[in-house]
């Protein structure tokens, strides 16, 4: 069975390409779908099993990241999004697309109303984080796309990676429901709340992160790949285990 996936890009998305060899890498057929061809056409989503929301600066992060994207997917696809859902197929947003889906409502969604509920805001350190960061992962988690994975090194690089909630008791559910998938091991490059690095829906099928696992795909991307063996590229692990939920 061939799994297809889209990956949405336009309007300042711009590691498209990244994540559309990263599924391929992983058995998938990914095919890059311009924002504005789901907006002419929703229905065309009912071709894929998996959405993917690539990273990069979204209308230039002018009125916060990923907010005018965002926007756009509620304005135009929420219905489509929703039926998406309950047809039990998979999203993945990664960075920018990550910020989108928080701010669309799409992560996440305990209310069930795609109601924002956290977003991600300005580096705590005030500057644009750009290096490599080690994450852990819960096993408790629901989460398809992170099951079995214990740690791996990955490449952030981002200016509001500082994951909030818009209240005590929205963090609360988040760590009773095992929703937490992805926490910062060892260094919060950007101050989030509980060092969270990516979070899951209730249904385990929808993965937002600021990391990018789609950099990770060869083992030379890896810094220290010349001083220490780099046997398997970590990142594609990750879109392994969302190819292989439908298989």
């Amino acid at each position: 069975m061939s799994v297809k996936v889209c990956v949405l890009t336009g309007y300042g998305i711009n590691a498209d390409n990244e994540l559309a060899a990263a599924f391929s890498m992983a058995g998938a057929e990914a095919e890059k779908v311009h924002i504005n061809d789901f907006i002419e056409n929703p229905a065309l989503l009912r071709r894929y099993q998996i959405a993917g929301f690539a990273g990069g600066f979204s209308f230039g992060d002018h009125l916060g990241s990923g907010l005018v994207y965002a926007e756009l997917v509620k304005k135009n696809l929420k219905e489509e999004t929703e039926r998406f859902i309950a047809d039990g197929k998979l999203i993945i947003g990664i960075c920018n697309g990550f910020q989108v889906l928080v701010k669309s409502g799409i992560l996440p969604n305990l209310r069930g109303d795609l109601t924002q509920e956290v977003s991600l805001i300005h580096n705590k350190s005030g500057v644009f984080e750009d290096s490599w960061v080690n994450l852990k992962f819960n096993p408790d988690s629901p989460c398809v796309w992170t099951k079995g994975l214990q740690t791996m090194d990955v490449p952030i690089r981002h200016g509001e990676g500082r994951f909030i909630t818009d209240s005590e008791e929205t963090l609360k559910r988040l760590k009773e429901l095992n929703l937490i998938a992805v926490q910062y091991n060892g260094r919060n490059p950007n101050g989030s709340v509980e060092d969270i690095a990516g979070i899951t829906d209730p249904s385990g099928r929808i993965l937002g992160l600021m990391p990018h696992p789609e950099a990770f795909i060869f083992p030379e991307n890896h810094p220290k790949w010349t001083r220490q063996p780099v046997s398997e590229a970590d990142g594609l692990k990750i879109f392994r285990n969302g190819v292989r939920f439908f298989r």
